[in-house]
């Protein structure tokens, strides 16, 4: 038994002393640079939102009440509101979620009509049940609303994506985000951690390259007259809906944007298990793979493999942290010689820069998800005030890790049978 002991106290000195080579330190100072970076954009996706909170309150304190309606009390009148533009709001829907009803209960009053969609045939059920809509709405309309069947509107979200179309009509599409809210276990903290570093690109204020296919505003005469093929682009084959979209926007050099008040409350289900978790991420992969342009088949191999890049840079400095502090436990129980001891001190210096790092990031991930909460607070102010005491840090310290190594997991799948494919291919 001593001897199995001494073997390994023998293994992690050499396995610190490996980690302390050129190209693991160049691994764990990229480690703490990645962590940095998120730090900083969600701080600058902070800033973004907090801007339209001060807006907001100075305006209330200005006299407007319903500044998170309208800026301007004026567009309140009936004559301005009379000339408000026709918009059809298309919801694909299958089965019933927990939270479904109050999101349904929370968008303004508007004429119903259920549609049964039937099965598709050519692209997605989702992609299907939305084009059937998109024939089915009023002839008046100017724009179409695509929203997902777990968003939670804000009362005055509608008014507020019509006034930006309105405004700028080069604009293609308008777009929003989630705010995760997780309900406690693990697998709602790994899927609000996944969406967090997307969050920071739909936090810009306006242009964006970034989609997300719960919140899609358009104009319906693209879909009447199938402008860029927008129609046929996702009946003939399509599977994602945001993605297929972001491709035509940019192989055509149109305009996504997404206002600072397109933040919207998503519950996640209080039975959200680690098996629905992995299903998710199994669907966000697969993702990348399908594509309807070769600009989409190269922004989806960029995108694949920077993901893959940077989600090997943000695991690994951990694993080597860990072998670290491993190390320097052992050496601090056992004599050594002093050369070993100084080994382990170097990298426990490492270990401390990875430690501040990522305090860094938890720092700036908290302070978005609180000026976002404030944010959704104050655009329904009628609604139950949503708070950070629900949250669990240390859940969200540990989703970070089990999210990126899941993902990278998932990648190397992908990686394998692409290679796999290839041989087969080659031997047939």
């Amino acid at each position: 038994m001593a001897a199995t002991f001494d073997t390994l106290d023998s293994f992690l000195i050499s396995a610190s002393k490996a980690c302390l080579t050129s190209f693991a330190v160049f691994v764990q100072i990229q480690g703490c640079l990645i962590c940095l970076t998120l730090a900083l954009g969600w701080a600058l996706a902070a800033y973004v939102r907090n801007r339209e909170i001060r807006r907001i309150k100075t305006s209330m304190k200005g006299g407007n009440s319903l500044a998170f309606l309208y800026q301007d009390i004026n567009e309140l009148e009936h004559s301005s509101q009379a000339k408000l533009p026709r918009v059809s709001v298309v919801m694909p829907l299958k089965g019933f979620g927990e939270h479904n009803l109050r999101n349904w209960t929370s968008q303004d009053n508007i004429d119903t009509k259920i549609i049964v969609a039937g099965l598709s045939t050519t692209c997605s059920q989702k992609i299907h049940n939305q084009l059937v809509g998109v024939d089915k709405m009023h002839k008046e309309s100017k724009y179409v609303l695509f929203l997902d069947d777990d968003v939670r509107l804000h009362p005055g979200t509608i008014g507020a994506l019509t006034a930006e179309m309105e405004k700028n009509p080069d604009i293609f599409i308008q777009t929003g985000y989630p705010l995760d809210l997780p309900s406690g276990s693990l697998g709602s903290y790994c899927i609000y951690e996944y969406h967090m570093p997307c969050s920071m690109g739909f936090a810009t204020g306006g242009r964006t390259f970034f989609l997300w296919g719960g919140c899609m505003m358009m104009h319906a005469d693209d879909f009447r007259t199938d402008r860029y093929g927008v129609y046929t682009g996702l009946q003939d084959g399509g599977y994602s809906d945001d993605m297929t979209l972001a491709a035509l926007a940019g192989d055509n050099k149109r305009l996504i944007t997404s206002p600072p008040v397109a933040v919207f409350p998503h519950p996640l289900a209080s039975d959200l298990s680690f098996s629905r978790y992995w299903n998710y991420l199994r669907k966000q992969t697969f993702v990348l793979e399908s594509y309807i342009s070769r600009v989409n088949w190269i922004m989806n191999r960029a995108l694949f493999t920077v993901h893959f890049y940077l989600s090997w840079g943000f695991v690994a400095p951990y694993i080597i942290a860990t072998i670290h502090v491993a190390a320097v436990l052992k050496v601090g129980f056992k004599e050594y010689p002093s050369g070993e001891a100084g080994i382990t001190s170097g990298g426990l210096v490492l270990v401390g820069c990875l430690a501040f790092c990522t305090v860094v990031e938890l720092i700036s991930m908290w302070n978005l998800t609180r000026v976002e909460i404030q944010l959704c607070n104050i655009l329904s102010p009628e609604e139950p005030h949503m708070s950070l005491d629900s949250y669990d840090w240390r859940l969200v310290f540990v989703s970070m890790l089990v999210d990126t190594s899941c993902t990278l997991s998932l990648q190397y799948a992908r990686i394998s049978l692409r290679v796999l494919t290839g041989l087969v291919c080659n031997t047939t």
